[in-house]
C-alpha cells in the first residue's frame, strides 16, 4: 500500500473520469450525495476523501470503487488482471451510448471480471495438507502393547 497519498493525482483522476463521463461537478454532487464544494476540494487535491466517499463517487461515475481505492492508495493494484480504467473511460466517453446502456455494460463487465477471478482461484492448485495420524484410540479397536 502507498505510504503517502498524492491527493492531487487522486483529484485529477476523479476529474478526468467525471469529464470523460460528461458529467458536471453539480451533477456528480447530486448523484453521489457528496456536496459540490467538497467534491471541488477533492478534485483540486485539497481534501483526502474517506473510502465511503470514494465509493459514493465511484458509484455515481459508474466505475469500480476498487479503481478509486487503488488511486487513493487504500488498495494495491492487482497484478492478476489488466486495470479497468481504460475500459471505463472509453465506455464513459462513447457518445453513442445512453446512460442506461453504459450502466448495463459496466455491470456485465464487472460480472465477467468477478467470474474470471473466481475461475482463476479455483484453478490454482491447493497446497496439500499433511494428514495427521490419530493419537487417540478408537473404542472398537483393541489396545496393543
Amino acid at each position: 500500500m502507498s505510504a503517502r497519498l498524492d491527493v492531487s493525482s487522486l483529484g485529477s483522476f476523479i476529474r478526468e473520469q467525471r469529464e470523460a463521463a460528461e458529467v458536471s461537478l453539480r451533477q456528480l454532487a447530486k448523484t453521489s450525495g457528496v456536496s459540490n464544494p467538497y467534491l471541488s476540494q477533492i478534485e483540486r487535491g485539497l481534501r483526502h476523501p474517506s473510502a465511503e466517499i470514494l465509493g459514493q463517487i465511484a458509484k455515481a461515475l459508474r466505475i469500480s470503487a476498487e479503481t478509486l481505492y487503488v488511486q487513493a492508495g487504500f488498495l494495491e493494484e492487482r497484478e492478476d488482471r489488466e486495470p479497468a480504467p481504460s475500459f471505463t473511460v472509453a465506455l464513459a466517453a462513447d457518445p453513442t451510448l445512453t446512460e442506461r446502456q453504459r450502466g448495463v455494460l459496466l455491470e456485465i463487465y464487472t460480472a465477467f471480471m468477478s467470474e474470471n477471478a473466481a475461475s482463476r482461484a479455483r484453478a490454482e492448485p491447493e497446497t496439500p495438507v499433511a494428514s495427521k495420524r490419530s493419537t487417540t484410540r478408537r473404542a472398537d479397536r483393541p489396545a496393543t502393547s
